[in-house]
């Protein structure tokens, strides 16, 4: 079994993989898809955090690729759906850098009411600017938290225990914590939060959430924070009103095209701009956020080429099947059609291979199936069952 981790993914995975008895290769930047399906012969388990996308003409090619890792919360990068149809698993770490995030977003709500960029700007060119002018206290100001999933929940708490008031708009139900409200509308929020800070997820239909409409909404004199998907965000509207005045200051920690690797090039148009923090995607960036993302995924990856379980995969059936030292296990993910399951025990059934246990769970177009049998798997039944229609992917677990 080899695996392929990029971008700098932290020594953990690859400890954890290689104690697994796991070929590991670790490069430190991304690739494109030229160089990924270069780079994927012969490789079982890919590891990525946001910068190499994984699209429909590097898996219709990867014939070994078995699972991704994403190393990071989104998986915007990966297209699911195919991978999917290809029986590839794809598992991500949807908490682990949670608290790394929020820890960020505090900081910038405080360096921006106190517009520490500047006064530490002013001191490093040898000026003395002493002055309490646009600095504020983030004590009794309201924060508009958009996003109210697990970075938000978490804001929020952390939020209200300085003080700050906070309310927050989903298009999800979600249960407020603490003080906070719900806001029926975005518009709602915006017109009474003096900081707004965007916590969304990275799906399509996010594209183009916050623009020259919603700015104009925001308060005057108000603070804007982006620490979710860089397409969310039209910046060109945003560097309009900060240069007006009508924003105060804003973080920004994701960008709609960002580098590939260290020391390349940064290009954007809110460079320049006073009072506004700029971070090259560094919210989960923090040792403790990237040592446990790099455990929980590597293990995710472990448990799925040791057992078949996809617990906790964003494109799979979700599935566990207690492991058995004395039977051999067959992983099947197959379309989710009427008779699928029959038809797939008939096959054991007319080979008089006996079932030891069998989970079965669906998502979608596709069905996933763990079956232990003790006999083992012949090669006449192995050929069989991959020649169902129903069949996407076939692999066998030794016991």
């Amino acid at each position: 079994m080899r695996a392929l981790l990029l971008e700098s993914i932290h020594a953990e995975a690859a400890d954890r993989l290689r104690a697994a008895g796991v070929d590991v290769d670790v490069r430190p930047g991304g690739l494109d898809s030229a160089e990924l399906l270069d780079a994927l012969a012969g490789v079982q388990l890919l590891g990525i955090r946001s910068k190499t996308d994984v699209r429909d003409d590097v898996l219709s090619r990867a014939d070994d690729l078995l699972a991704v890792g994403a190393f990071c919360i989104g998986t915007n990068q990966v297209d699911l759906a195919a991978a999917a149809e290809r029986g590839v698993a794809v598992f991500n770490a949807p908490f682990s850098n949670t608290r790394s995030v929020v820890e960020l977003a505090i900081a910038e709500i405080i360096a921006m009411s106190r517009r520490l960029t500047e006064k530490n700007a002013s001191l490093h060119s040898g000026r003395w600017d002493k002055s309490a002018a646009g600095a504020h206290e983030v004590r009794g100001r309201r924060l508009g938290i958009v996003g109210y999933g697990n970075i938000g929940t978490q804001l929020s708490v952390v939020a209200e225990s300085l003080g700050l008031s906070v309310c927050f708009f989903d298009t999800a139900d979600r249960l407020a914590l603490g003080n906070a409200r719900r806001c029926e509308s975005l518009d709602d929020l915006l017109g009474q939060s003096d900081i707004v800070t965007l916590h969304v997820d990275g799906r399509s239909a996010n594209a183009g959430l916050f623009g020259e409409e919603q700015f104009s909404r925001m308060r005057r004199g108000s603070l804007f924070l982006n620490l979710s998907r860089g397409f969310v965000v039209d910046y060109a509207a945003l560097r309009r009103h900060i240069e007006s005045g009508h924003i105060a200051g804003a973080a920004v920690d994701v960008f709609p095209v960002e580098p590939k690797t260290r020391g390349d090039e940064f290009v954007s148009e809110l460079r320049g701009l006073s009072n506004v923090i700029l971070t090259p995607h560094i919210g989960g960036s923090t040792e403790e956020a990237q040592q446990d993302i790099g455990r929980y995924v590597a293990g995710k990856l472990i448990d799925y080429i040791a057992d078949g379980a996809t617990t906790m995969s964003v494109n799979l059936p979700p599935l566990a099947l207690p492991a058995r030292g004395d039977t051999t296990r067959i992983a099947l993910v197959h379309r989710n059609i009427p008779g699928a399951l029959a038809a797939i025990n008939d096959v054991f059934a007319d080979s008089g291979v006996n079932i030891e246990g069998q989970l079965l769970a669906t998502r979608d177009a596709l069905g996933y199936v763990l079956t232990d049998v003790a006999a083992g798997c012949s090669d006449e039944v192995r050929d069989r069952l991959e020649k169902l229609p129903e069949t996407v992917r076939l692999r066998l677990i030794a016991a």
